[in-house]
């Protein structure tokens, strides 16, 4: 499976909450993981959210992103380019979503195009996740959580 990963999935693979489980088999499981450079920005300021509302220990935000940099090399990292903002402002037209969602969209959409290959769309946000089917991305989780 070649898979991309928004933020509301990878922050569960490094901080434990309900289906970090599941993230990490996905992830191990994959032959290809993709992320927006724009995950690293949104890591950052989560886990930076978490700490200073009590949600994780400060040791814990701190190991928590250390372990983030350190796959980060290891993640296919997609760049945000002039095309991708193009593709990500009509995708935020089209189907009402928030910025970096709409560029998660766009990411993942072009990286598909590029390899000729089917690529999961993994995310945890309910309009990104609708979005995605609704351009015939194939999404994760299969069966809808809300």
């Amino acid at each position: 499976m070649i898979l991309y990963l928004d933020t509301s999935v990878l922050i569960k693979r490094y901080v434990r909450e309900s289906f970090s489980a599941e993230v990490v088999e996905l992830v191990e499981n994959s032959a290809l993981v993709g992320i927006s450079i724009l995950a690293r920005v949104e890591m950052a300021s989560a886990l930076a959210k978490a700490r200073r509302q009590g949600w994780i220990q400060p040791d814990s935000a701190q190991q928590s992103w250390q372990d983030f940099l350190s796959h980060w090399p290891y993640y296919t990292r997609l760049n945000v380019t002039t095309t991708s903002l193009d593709r990500a402002a009509a995708l935020a037209w089209v189907h009402g979503l928030r910025g970096y969602d709409a560029a998660h969209l766009a990411a993942a959409m072009i990286w598909q195009e590029a390899l000729g290959s089917p690529v999961t769309l993994a995310t945890f946000d309910r309009d990104l996740w609708i979005a995605g089917e609704k351009e015939r991305m194939q999404v994760w989780p299969v069966e809808t959580f809300f």
